[in-house]
């Protein structure tokens, strides 16, 4: 989401002519947006914003901005503690940074600006970014915000309370993106399962996908992140109904305690949890499962510990992003007792990541011999000739062939498994 916010911003300042450059000390501008969701992320940036005070005495015509999350946490504290600073925009003013730059060209004065919310932005093919990561794969971001209020997460608090766009907009972003050669859209949310709050029309998540589906003419779509407890059957069931739908779903479980998931205000138990997979699985049962996983929160016992490990070793996810609890300010679980020292959090996270980490392996290498469909993105990082792509698993895949295959689907037996990625042959 982040990712898409800053092309936004690209885009927004394209227009007035602005053009990116890889250098920080060529730049006139320079943008950080901001992740407040983990205490390290917070840290890099109050120390990333500080060595660029040099640079802005060295060059004091330089606009420095800050926006995002940390922006919207901390407001007028950025101002206070970094004097060096021009703007500071929070995660509903992104979109009007080229009004806020304007502003300050005629008044040059440190600026604050976190509106409680903003207008959805009017969509038009030529405000699309510049410079996408990938031309084949692009982000759309269809709604955002969190009710859910998990007691350590910061996110409601940044970035508010649901807010849906529109279809119509929706469809047409994602059809600009097709004319310049886009394949594959990830459709971006705080928790994409409750589409369709604050809508004037009556639509669901699934009736948005149905709608991509018969209006667009995508290879591949995706979709992230869903909340285990609002996902419904009839989601389920959209995975093989819809042809375009990867098979392939992030699904957060956080911890396999019963007793940490309710104090962590998850509203489900590792029992539900693991009924859907079967679910999921009963429907399609090579579908590709990611997830979220905390260790360290606030009370977890070694007992606690081991009920996390065996639902990872029940599901048997094909990736996990795993992390220490750490205290976020604003949240409830902030001011929980029984916190746990950074040492039994590191172990327990070695612990689980070599568990997953030997998991991920056995996956990939239970695919060696078999027949996958790829979409090509582009090079590949190791060169020699090879291609790369991903799996509908979204599993990364490299073989030799043309770059003419870029944005294709295209058939690779796969002869070698590594770590975190494949080897194959093209077939077709």
């Amino acid at each position: 989401m982040n990712e898409y916010d800053s092309l936004r911003v690209q885009r927004i300042l394209s227009a007035r002519g602005y053009e990116t450059t890889e250098t920080l000390e060529r730049a006139d501008v320079i943008f950080i947006n901001t992740c407040s969701v983990r205490e390290k992320a917070e840290q890099k940036v109050q120390s990333f914003v500080g060595r660029l005070r040099k640079l802005k005495s060295r060059k004091p015509s330089l606009k420095i901005i800050v926006a995002g999350c940390v922006a919207q946490q901390l407001g007028e504290k950025l101002t206070e503690k970094f004097d060096h600073l021009d703007l500071v925009v929070g995660t509903r003013g992104v979109g009007a940074v080229g009004d806020l730059l304007d502003q300050h060209e005629r008044n040059p004065r440190q600026q604050v600006h976190l509106p409680e919310d903003a207008p959805e932005d009017t969509f038009q093919e030529q405000d699309l970014p510049g410079k996408l990561s990938s031309k084949v794969t692009a982000p759309v971001t269809i709604m955002q915000g969190c009710n859910n209020f998990c007691t350590y997460c910061i996110v409601p608090y940044v970035r508010g309370r649901e807010r849906s766009r529109s279809p119509g907009r929706i469809l047409s972003e994602i059809q600009a993106l097709e004319r310049s050669g886009v394949r594959e859209v990830l459709l971006l949310g705080q928790n994409v399962n409750s589409y369709g709050k604050g809508l004037t029309e009556n639509t669901s998540f699934v009736d948005l996908l149905r709608r991509i589906q018969k209006e667009t003419r995508l290879l591949r779509l995706r979709f992230t992140t869903s909340h285990p407890k609002d996902l419904t059957q009839e989601l389920m069931e959209a995975f093989a109904e819809l042809p375009m739908l990867c098979k392939n779903l992030h699904l957060p479980f956080q911890s396999g305690s019963d007793r940490i998931l309710d104090t962590m205000n998850r509203k489900y138990t590792s029992s539900d949890y693991l009924k859907k997979i079967d679910q999921l699985r009963t429907i399609c049962p090579d579908m590709g499962l990611s997830s979220d996983v905390m260790v360290g929160f606030p009370g977890e016992t070694e007992r606690d510990f081991e009920d996390t490990l065996q639902l990872i070793e029940t599901v048997r996810f094909d990736n996990l992003f795993s992390f220490q609890y750490s205290d976020r300010p604003l949240t409830q679980s902030n001011g929980f007792s029984h916190k746990i020292s950074r040492e039994v959090k590191g172990r327990r996270l070695t612990h689980l990541q070599a568990l997953q980490a030997q998991i991920t392996f056995e996956k990939n290498l239970s695919q060696t011999g078999t027949l996958q469909k790829v979409l090509v993105e582009g090079e590949s990082r190791s060169g020699q000739g090879q291609i790369t792509g991903k799996t509908e698993q979204n599993r990364a895949v490299n073989f030799c062939g043309s770059l003419s295959e870029v944005g294709k689907l295209v058939t690779v037996e796969i002869r070698e498994a590594f770590s975190h990625s494949l080897k194959g042959r093209l077939v077709s």
